[in-house]
């Protein structure tokens, strides 16, 4: 309530939005274009952007091929980020698969498995507190292999995070499949995709010309940006960036 010149005005108070920050990067267990393992420049990549989740996919934990760096274990180190690795296969001596990095503290870890192609698959489904007190939950995705088996997979990914059309989740990754595709037109049947009115390709990363990698949202979620990031030599990928006004309050 506000007075002015003895009036007494009602005043309702703006309720700010409230911005989530997540990024997707295939990392290509940490060796770049130049043929450099170097995950310093690749946490450099990702704390320029500052982000609240990122999902992070081929990343090794202590293969042969990696000189036996615990690369998930290292990725938290160097951002400062909550990590969780979620393993698809044991490979080279050690264990290959996913990660997700998290500003927020994890509540609850899930590796959930998925029709396999060629390799194993899984879906790693991490669940955080927003700052508005409500649950998330934060899902890292590399689909594999043919459209077939990425659809199956792209099923029983949404059958296992999916079926409460009420809860808040977000699917991030590479997905290995083009926009027009049946994986992707099954699963934007339960959540949005920010950049279906534009062109996000993300790979070969020297001059992306393929869409594979996505963020999808829930619906009530509106965008404020959405950009592949400019990094051509840190991985085969380069980084997908998303902001996201969810309506909370911060």
């Amino acid at each position: 309530m506000k007075t002015i010149l003895g009036l007494v005005l009602l005043v309702t108070p703006i309720v700010p939005a409230a911005e989530l920050r997540v990024m997707t990067y295939n990392i290509h267990h940490g060796e770049g274009t130049d043929g450099k393992f170097d995950l310093e420049r690749i946490a450099k990549v990702i704390l320029a952007e500052k982000p609240d989740l990122v999902a992070i996919q081929e990343v090794d934990v202590k293969t042969g091929r990696s000189s036996g760096v615990d690369q998930a274990a290292e990725l938290s180190r160097l951002t400062g980020m909550h990590g969780r690795f979620g393993k698809f296969m044991d490979f080279n001596g050690g264990e290959y698969g996913q990660m997700v990095l998290s500003r927020f503290p994890i509540k609850a870890v899930t590796n959930h498995p998925l029709p396999r192609g060629p390799e194993p698959r899984a879906a790693l489904a991490v669940e955080v507190d927003l700052p508005d007190g409500e649950p998330l939950v934060f899902v890292g995705n590399h689909l594999y292999m043919t459209e077939a088996e990425r659809l199956a997979q792209a099923k029983a990914l949404r059958e296992a995070v999916g079926a409460d059309p009420k809860a808040r989740v977000i699917l991030a990754g590479d997905f290995n499949s083009k926009p027009g595709e049946s994986p992707m037109g099954h699963l934007r049947e339960r959540w949005s995709d920010p950049g279906a009115d534009e062109t996000a390709a993300t790979w070969p990363s020297d001059e992306p010309k393929v869409e594979i990698d996505y963020i999808l949202v829930p619906t009530d979620f509106r965008k404020v940006r959405y950009e592949v990031l400019g990094e051509k030599v840190a991985s085969d990928h380069r980084p997908l960036m998303g902001v996201f006004d969810y309506g909370g309050t911060q």
